[in-house]
Protein backbone atom coordinates (compact mmCIF):
# COMPACT_ATOMS: atom_id res chain seq x y z
CA UNK A 1 0.00 0.00 0.00
CA UNK A 2 1.42 3.34 -0.85
CA UNK A 3 2.10 5.62 2.10
CA UNK A 4 0.39 9.08 1.92
CA UNK A 5 2.60 11.70 1.74
CA UNK A 6 1.63 15.66 0.60
CA UNK A 7 2.94 14.69 -2.98
CA UNK A 8 2.94 18.49 -4.14
CA UNK A 9 5.34 19.51 -1.38
CA UNK A 10 7.12 16.27 -0.73
CA UNK A 11 10.90 16.76 -2.27
CA UNK A 12 11.86 13.76 -3.77
CA UNK A 13 15.37 12.22 -3.59
CA UNK A 14 17.34 9.87 -1.54
CA UNK A 15 15.31 9.79 1.84
CA UNK A 16 12.17 8.49 1.83
CA UNK A 17 9.36 8.78 4.22
CA UNK A 18 9.58 6.76 7.42
CA UNK A 19 12.70 4.75 7.15
CA UNK A 20 15.48 6.37 8.99
CA UNK A 21 19.18 5.88 7.82
CA UNK A 22 19.81 4.31 11.38
CA UNK A 23 16.58 2.76 12.50
CA UNK A 24 15.65 2.61 16.10
CA UNK A 25 16.68 -0.06 18.86
CA UNK A 26 13.57 -1.18 19.42
CA UNK A 27 13.12 -3.08 22.84
CA UNK A 28 10.40 -4.63 24.89
CA UNK A 29 11.23 -2.79 28.00
CA UNK A 30 8.70 -1.18 29.92
CA UNK A 31 9.00 2.51 30.16
CA UNK A 32 11.35 4.91 28.45
CA UNK A 33 14.87 4.38 26.98
CA UNK A 34 17.28 7.48 25.92
CA UNK A 35 16.68 6.33 21.62
CA UNK A 36 19.56 5.63 19.36
CA UNK A 37 20.50 9.61 17.79
CA UNK A 38 18.91 10.80 14.66
CA UNK A 39 16.62 7.24 14.73
CA UNK A 40 13.34 9.26 14.42
CA UNK A 41 14.14 11.88 12.35
CA UNK A 42 10.42 13.69 11.81
CA UNK A 43 10.83 14.10 15.18
CA UNK A 44 10.20 17.87 15.91
CA UNK A 45 10.66 20.15 19.49
CA UNK A 46 8.32 22.92 19.26
CA UNK A 47 9.97 25.66 21.06
CA UNK A 48 8.74 29.01 22.88
CA UNK A 49 10.30 32.43 23.66
CA UNK A 50 10.68 33.57 26.57
CA UNK A 51 12.96 36.91 26.79
CA UNK A 52 15.95 36.20 24.24
CA UNK A 53 15.84 32.50 24.79
CA UNK A 54 13.61 29.72 23.35
CA UNK A 55 12.16 26.70 25.28
CA UNK A 56 10.94 23.27 24.66
CA UNK A 57 7.46 23.07 25.20
CA UNK A 58 5.64 20.38 22.96
CA UNK A 59 6.67 17.79 20.54
CA UNK A 60 5.68 17.52 16.62
CA UNK A 61 6.53 15.76 13.16
CA UNK A 62 7.70 16.36 10.26
CA UNK A 63 4.78 15.48 7.39
CA UNK A 64 6.79 16.93 4.41
CA UNK A 65 9.62 19.21 3.04
CA UNK A 66 7.78 22.70 4.74
CA UNK A 67 4.85 21.21 6.82
CA UNK A 68 5.09 20.30 10.44
CA UNK A 69 2.12 18.24 12.68
CA UNK A 70 1.49 19.34 16.33
CA UNK A 71 -1.41 19.04 18.89
CA UNK A 72 -3.77 22.62 18.99
CA UNK A 73 -3.64 22.73 22.80
CA UNK A 74 -0.19 23.51 22.07
CA UNK A 75 -0.65 26.34 20.35
CA UNK A 76 -1.35 29.93 21.99
CA UNK A 77 -1.71 32.99 19.99
CA UNK A 78 0.65 34.74 22.89
CA UNK A 79 3.89 33.12 22.26
CA UNK A 80 6.49 33.52 19.62
CA UNK A 81 7.43 30.02 18.37
CA UNK A 82 10.54 27.89 16.11
CA UNK A 83 10.31 24.49 15.25
CA UNK A 84 13.83 22.60 16.01
CA UNK A 85 14.46 19.40 13.72
CA UNK A 86 17.24 17.28 14.59
CA UNK A 87 18.15 17.18 17.65
CA UNK A 88 18.55 14.98 20.05
CA UNK A 89 19.92 16.54 23.04
CA UNK A 90 18.28 19.59 23.69
CA UNK A 91 20.95 20.96 25.80
CA UNK A 92 23.65 20.30 23.35
CA UNK A 93 24.43 21.77 20.19
CA UNK A 94 24.27 19.32 17.41
CA UNK A 95 25.78 19.03 14.21
CA UNK A 96 22.77 18.64 11.18
CA UNK A 97 20.28 20.09 13.69
CA UNK A 98 18.48 23.48 12.41
CA UNK A 99 15.94 25.84 13.82
CA UNK A 100 12.89 27.16 11.61
CA UNK A 101 10.59 29.75 11.46
CA UNK A 102 7.12 29.44 11.29
CA UNK A 103 5.31 31.42 8.77
CA UNK A 104 1.72 30.15 9.36
CA UNK A 105 0.07 28.22 11.98
CA UNK A 106 -3.26 26.59 11.22
CA UNK A 107 -5.30 25.37 13.90
CA UNK A 108 -8.54 22.71 13.23
CA UNK A 109 -11.11 24.98 12.47
CA UNK A 110 -13.42 22.50 14.97
CA UNK A 111 -10.69 22.23 17.83
CA UNK A 112 -12.81 22.13 21.55
CA UNK A 113 -10.62 22.70 24.11
CA UNK A 114 -13.09 21.96 26.69
CA UNK A 115 -14.12 18.36 25.09
CA UNK A 116 -10.54 17.91 23.57
CA UNK A 117 -11.85 17.21 20.27
CA UNK A 118 -9.99 17.32 16.63
CA UNK A 119 -6.63 18.69 18.65
CA UNK A 120 -4.57 19.09 15.73
CA UNK A 121 -2.59 21.66 14.59
CA UNK A 122 -0.18 22.33 11.23
CA UNK A 123 2.61 24.41 10.65
CA UNK A 124 4.30 25.39 7.42
CA UNK A 125 7.86 26.28 7.54
CA UNK A 126 9.15 30.04 6.22
CA UNK A 127 11.73 27.80 4.32
CA UNK A 128 11.53 24.18 3.05
CA UNK A 129 13.72 21.56 5.27
CA UNK A 130 16.50 20.02 3.20
CA UNK A 131 16.55 16.12 3.89
CA UNK A 132 19.50 14.51 5.55
CA UNK A 133 20.17 11.23 7.91
CA UNK A 134 18.97 13.48 10.64
CA UNK A 135 16.06 15.04 9.36
CA UNK A 136 13.68 13.33 7.27
CA UNK A 137 9.34 13.43 7.29
CA UNK A 138 7.14 10.77 8.19
CA UNK A 139 4.80 8.62 6.49
CA UNK A 140 1.33 9.15 7.58
CA UNK A 141 -1.25 6.58 7.38
CA UNK A 142 -3.78 5.69 4.55
CA UNK A 143 -7.02 7.51 5.48
CA UNK A 144 -9.53 5.72 7.87
CA UNK A 145 -6.73 3.08 8.94
CA UNK A 146 -7.60 1.63 12.32
CA UNK A 147 -4.76 -0.21 14.40
CA UNK A 148 -5.31 -3.58 15.84
CA UNK A 149 -5.65 -4.04 19.60
CA UNK A 150 -2.00 -4.62 21.13
CA UNK A 151 -0.48 -3.75 18.31
CA UNK A 152 3.11 -2.21 19.35
CA UNK A 153 3.89 1.65 19.09
CA UNK A 154 6.09 3.69 20.24
CA UNK A 155 5.85 7.08 21.28
CA UNK A 156 8.73 9.74 21.30
CA UNK A 157 9.27 12.75 23.10
CA UNK A 158 11.32 14.91 25.68
CA UNK A 159 8.35 14.79 28.72
CA UNK A 160 9.19 13.68 31.76
CA UNK A 161 10.39 10.56 32.78
CA UNK A 162 7.89 9.54 35.48
CA UNK A 163 5.17 11.14 37.53
CA UNK A 164 6.35 14.57 38.68
CA UNK A 165 9.80 13.55 37.43
CA UNK A 166 12.54 15.59 35.24
CA UNK A 167 11.66 16.78 31.87
CA UNK A 168 14.31 14.31 29.61
CA UNK A 169 17.31 16.23 27.85
CA UNK A 170 17.71 13.48 25.42
CA UNK A 171 14.86 12.38 23.53
CA UNK A 172 12.73 9.42 24.39
CA UNK A 173 11.04 6.87 23.26
CA UNK A 174 8.35 4.33 25.05
CA UNK A 175 6.71 1.02 23.82
CA UNK A 176 2.46 1.60 24.03
CA UNK A 177 0.60 -1.12 22.38
CA UNK A 178 -2.57 0.56 21.67
CA UNK A 179 -5.73 -0.22 23.16
CA UNK A 180 -8.98 -0.92 20.87
CA UNK A 181 -11.72 1.90 20.45
CA UNK A 182 -14.27 -1.27 22.30
CA UNK A 183 -11.84 -1.34 25.54
CA UNK A 184 -10.72 2.48 25.25
CA UNK A 185 -14.19 4.12 25.51
CA UNK A 186 -15.57 0.81 28.83
CA UNK A 187 -17.56 3.36 31.41
CA UNK A 188 -14.78 2.98 33.74
CA UNK A 189 -12.15 3.31 31.43
CA UNK A 190 -12.42 7.43 29.56
CA UNK A 191 -16.01 6.19 28.33
CA UNK A 192 -17.61 8.82 25.76
CA UNK A 193 -14.48 11.28 26.03
CA UNK A 194 -12.75 9.40 23.55
CA UNK A 195 -14.03 9.50 20.05
CA UNK A 196 -13.59 7.49 17.13
CA UNK A 197 -11.31 10.03 15.76
CA UNK A 198 -8.71 9.23 18.55
CA UNK A 199 -6.59 6.57 19.30
CA UNK A 200 -5.44 4.77 22.99
CA UNK A 201 -2.03 3.60 23.58
CA UNK A 202 -0.70 2.10 27.01
CA UNK A 203 -2.33 2.64 30.49
CA UNK A 204 -2.76 -0.87 32.16
CA UNK A 205 -1.04 0.50 35.05
CA UNK A 206 2.50 -1.25 34.09
CA UNK A 207 3.03 0.49 30.97
CA UNK A 208 4.68 4.39 31.39
CA UNK A 209 2.75 7.11 29.08
CA UNK A 210 5.11 9.89 30.44
CA UNK A 211 7.45 9.62 27.63
CA UNK A 212 5.82 11.51 25.16
CA UNK A 213 5.36 15.10 24.78
CA UNK A 214 1.86 16.79 23.77
CA UNK A 215 1.79 16.93 19.85
CA UNK A 216 4.55 14.57 19.41
CA UNK A 217 4.35 11.30 17.12
CA UNK A 218 2.68 7.87 18.21
CA UNK A 219 5.49 5.65 15.47
CA UNK A 220 3.66 2.24 14.25
CA UNK A 221 6.34 -0.37 12.24
CA UNK A 222 4.90 -1.67 9.16
CA UNK A 223 5.53 -5.13 7.70
CA UNK A 224 8.34 -3.92 5.18
CA UNK A 225 10.08 -2.06 8.13
CA UNK A 226 8.92 1.51 7.50
CA UNK A 227 7.28 3.86 10.26
CA UNK A 228 3.75 5.37 10.07
CA UNK A 229 2.81 8.19 12.48
CA UNK A 230 -0.69 7.36 13.67
CA UNK A 231 -0.96 9.58 16.53
CA UNK A 232 -0.58 13.07 17.76
CA UNK A 233 -0.23 12.89 21.53
CA UNK A 234 -3.31 14.59 23.31
CA UNK A 235 -4.00 13.91 26.63
CA UNK A 236 -3.72 11.48 29.41
CA UNK A 237 -4.58 11.18 33.08
CA UNK A 238 -4.69 13.62 35.87
CA UNK A 239 -4.06 11.35 37.83
CA UNK A 240 -0.23 9.95 37.21
CA UNK A 241 1.18 8.92 34.50
CA UNK A 242 0.72 4.66 35.12
CA UNK A 243 -2.93 5.06 35.66
CA UNK A 244 -4.79 2.08 35.02
CA UNK A 245 -7.19 1.74 32.65
CA UNK A 246 -6.62 5.70 31.66
CA UNK A 247 -4.12 5.18 28.72
CA UNK A 248 -2.74 8.45 26.49
CA UNK A 249 -4.84 9.61 24.34
CA UNK A 250 -3.53 10.93 21.12
CA UNK A 251 -5.01 12.02 17.96
CA UNK A 252 -5.58 9.66 15.40
CA UNK A 253 -4.27 10.66 12.34
CA UNK A 254 -5.89 8.63 9.36
CA UNK A 255 -8.94 10.33 10.65
CA UNK A 256 -7.44 13.72 9.58
CA UNK A 257 -5.51 12.61 6.05
CA UNK A 258 -8.51 14.86 4.15
CA UNK A 259 -7.65 17.74 6.26
CA UNK A 260 -4.11 17.68 5.87
CA UNK A 261 -3.75 17.42 2.41
CA UNK A 262 -6.39 19.92 1.99
CA UNK A 263 -4.80 22.54 4.58
CA UNK A 264 -1.48 21.72 3.03
CA UNK A 265 -2.74 22.31 -0.88
CA UNK A 266 -5.01 25.61 0.17
CA UNK A 267 -2.83 28.83 -0.76
CA UNK A 268 -5.40 30.98 1.20
CA UNK A 269 -5.13 28.88 4.18
CA UNK A 270 -8.00 29.09 5.82
CA UNK A 271 -8.36 29.00 9.87
CA UNK A 272 -5.35 29.97 9.07
CA UNK A 273 -3.06 32.09 12.25
CA UNK A 274 -0.51 34.55 11.04
CA UNK A 275 2.23 34.35 12.94
CA UNK A 276 2.67 36.49 15.40
CA UNK A 277 -0.92 37.51 15.09
CA UNK A 278 -3.75 37.15 17.86
CA UNK A 279 -6.66 34.43 16.92
CA UNK A 280 -9.69 34.21 18.82
CA UNK A 281 -9.29 30.73 17.50
CA UNK A 282 -6.46 29.84 20.32
CA UNK A 283 -6.91 32.96 22.61
CA UNK A 284 -8.70 30.68 25.52
CA UNK A 285 -5.89 28.39 26.12
CA UNK A 286 -4.44 30.56 29.25
CA UNK A 287 -4.37 27.76 31.23
CA UNK A 288 -3.00 24.90 29.29
CA UNK A 289 -0.46 22.53 31.57
CA UNK A 290 -1.08 24.08 34.42
CA UNK A 291 -3.47 22.12 36.35
CA UNK A 292 -6.69 23.04 34.90
CA UNK A 293 -8.94 19.91 35.63
CA UNK A 294 -11.04 18.80 32.74
CA UNK A 295 -13.85 16.02 32.75
CA UNK A 296 -13.11 13.14 33.82
CA UNK A 297 -10.12 13.98 35.79
CA UNK A 298 -7.81 14.13 32.53
CA UNK A 299 -5.12 16.69 31.97
CA UNK A 300 -3.77 18.36 28.74
CA UNK A 301 -0.31 16.49 28.51
CA UNK A 302 1.86 19.18 27.99
CA UNK A 303 2.07 22.72 26.69
CA UNK A 304 3.94 26.00 27.96
CA UNK A 305 7.05 24.28 29.97
CA UNK A 306 4.44 21.44 31.99
CA UNK A 307 4.12 17.88 31.30
CA UNK A 308 3.71 15.31 33.18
Amino acid sequence: IMKFVILALFVAGAYGCGLPTFPPTITRVVGGDDVRENSWPWQASLQYKSGSNFHHTCGATLISSQWVMTAAHCISSRNTYRVYLGKHNLKNNEEGSMAFTPAKIIVHENWDSYRIRNDIALIKLQSPVTFSHSIMAACLPDSGTVLDHNAPCYVTGWGRLWTGGPIADILQQALLPVVSHANCTKPDWWGSLVTDSMVCAGGDGDLASCNGDSGGPLNCQNSDGSWDVHGVVSFGSSMGCNYPKKPSVFTRVSAYISWINNVSASPTLPHSIPYHHTSTLIAFLPHCGHGLQYPYYIRIKQCIGHTF
